[in-house]
């Protein structure tokens, strides 16, 4: 890893930036930042006791996209995917696979609580979504990610082995893009997360 690659992916990591990170990931100079702050297009928090200025990565998230400045630069290059999941011999493929391929980020919850509480943390690129977990079906998980603008975006694929037709309609009609069934092949299941996330 290049010098330059480890300080983007340390940035990548931040909660929050100082003027001078803000204005590397922009690409635009720290004056530009501090007027953008100052004015109040950027908002923050200045030090206590000094004249220091701090933005919150939610912050720069939404600066970058009101000003259609790329979002990689802050968000890494790796896709992020979400394995919602209770079976932990299916959780435990997906993460070996997915993380042993290098192109994606993974973490993974078990109910349908923790991925409500992970989609808004971690901003999945994708979710792989059990339909029948231990508090809520997949359905009421897609509904609930989707009433979340920020996450529009996000794809999600519901994996099931006990659904019929008329609960698949119901889960493409709650938000989700595509519905595998299981037993699934793994390779054809990753060439679709692929084709998906366009990596």
């Amino acid at each position: 890893m290049t010098e330059k690659s480890n300080v983007r992916s340390e940035l990548a990591r931040k909660q929050v930036f100082t003027t001078g990170e803000a204005a590397e990931i922009c690409q635009i100079s720290q004056q530009t930042i501090i007027r953008c702050f100052d004015s109040g297009r950027l908002r923050g928090f200045r030090v206590p006791g000094s004249r220091f200025r701090r933005i919150p990565r939610e912050e720069m998230l939404r600066f970058m996209k009101d000003n259609n400045i790329p979002l990689d630069r802050l968000e890494g290059s790796r896709k992020r995917i979400l394995v919602v999941d209770d079976d932990e011999h299916i959780v435990e493929l997906f993460t070996d696979v997915l993380e042993s391929d290098g192109r994606f980020d993974v973490r993974t919850a078990s109910t349908g609580y923790d991925a409500g509480v992970l989609t808004t943390e971690f901003r999945p690129d994708l979710m792989l979504l059990d339909y029948m977990l231990p508090d809520v079906n997949g359905n009421v998980v897609c509904r609930t990610v989707r009433q979340n603008p920020d996450l529009k975006e996000m794809k999600i694929i519901i994996i099931s082995g006990v659904v019929n037709p008329s609960e698949v309609d119901d889960l493409i009609a709650a938000g989700a893009d595509e519905f595998i069934k299981k037993p699934f092949n793994i390779d054809k299941l990753i060439q679709r997360i692929e084709e998906m996330l366009e990596v």
